[in-house]
């Protein structure tokens, strides 16, 4: 598998570490707390074939700037970040696409820079906390899998397990949010690594609790795609609806055949979309 591209971008507000694949206009692809390498990243290679990706490693991951602030661990602050990555690579707009906690830091993006996006897909996200009302969130006391996925967390919070345990585990973690789980290895068959960084997940943790910018989707005025797959048990479908009614310039797409992974579970589907929609609103 051909490796990302390395880079280190210089910024106003510090250094940051960037992986690039593909070739068009320029894609920026980011998650809030996962920390990437030259190995790549499964969303992000769902758009190699259509944009210049862009993969970035935010504050505190990989060789990325540290925080001098815990604030500047905080949603909007890594958009401040986004903004001057993009300055500082000479775009004077690129697009953004965001899967789950990625999809959340699209939405906040989109609502304070819109003029710099061309284009905003968002996969499996919310606008708001998705866990405490919806009992179709795993993470929802209410959910019938709730407890097993507590379960496997603790689990894998232990120092003493082997990396053949701490494989197991997370395979069966994310078995979890998958419509096929069965299928889990025809999925995830490329030679990709990537870490969780601790420090922007407790972080993310604590300001999750407050998150909520459904007042603000009204602000947003550039193209934006919504997927969801039907039966996504992270965020569920209710919340990528409700972001495609505040936000005018939307389209939503349910991917009936998936959970939280539709680039995966219905690739070419997801794919055919994504190219579809691009089309349709070239700017």
């Amino acid at each position: 598998m051909e490796k990302w591209e390395r880079r280190l971008i210089n910024t106003k507000r510090g250094t940051f570490e960037v992986f690039c694949k593909g070739e068009g206009e320029p894609l920026c692809v980011t998650h809030n707390y996962s920390e990437f390498n030259d190995t790549g990243d499964y969303f992000a290679n769902s758009f190699t074939k259509l944009f210049k990706v862009f993969l970035i490693n935010l504050r505190e991951t990989g060789n990325s700037e540290k925080a001098h602030f815990p604030y500047e661990l905080s949603m909007l602050e890594t958009i401040f970040d986004l903004e001057e990555i993009r300055k500082s690579l000479g775009y004077s707009s690129w697009n953004f696409a965001g899967h789950s906690t990625g999809g959340m830091l699209g939405i906040i993006y989109a609502i304070y820079f819109s003029n710099s996006l061309n284009h905003n897909i968002i996969v499996g996200a919310a606008a708001r906390d998705y866990a405490t009302f919806s009992k179709n969130c795993i993470y929802n006391r209410a959910h019938p899998q709730f407890n097993n996925m507590q379960e496997l967390i603790e689990r894998l919070k232990s120092n003493e397990l082997s990396n053949e345990e701490r494989k197991a585990l997370s395979i069966e973690r994310t078995k979890l949010s998958l419509h096929k789980p069965e299928r889990y290895h025809d999925y995830f068959n490329l030679p990709i690594s990537k870490k969780i960084s601790a420090i922007r997940l407790n972080y993310f943790n604590r300001e999750y609790q407050i998150y909520d910018v459904t007042k603000k989707l009204a602000l947003i005025s550039c193209p934006t795609l919504i997927i969801c797959g039907k039966h996504d048990v992270q965020c569920p479908i209710e919340y990528s609806e409700e972001m495609a009614e505040g936000i005018e310039k939307s389209k939503l797409v349910i991917l009936n055949e998936s959970n939280h992974y539709p680039f995966l579970e219905e690739k070419e589907l997801f794919f055919k979309e994504v190219n579809q929609f691009i089309k349709k609103t070239l700017v």
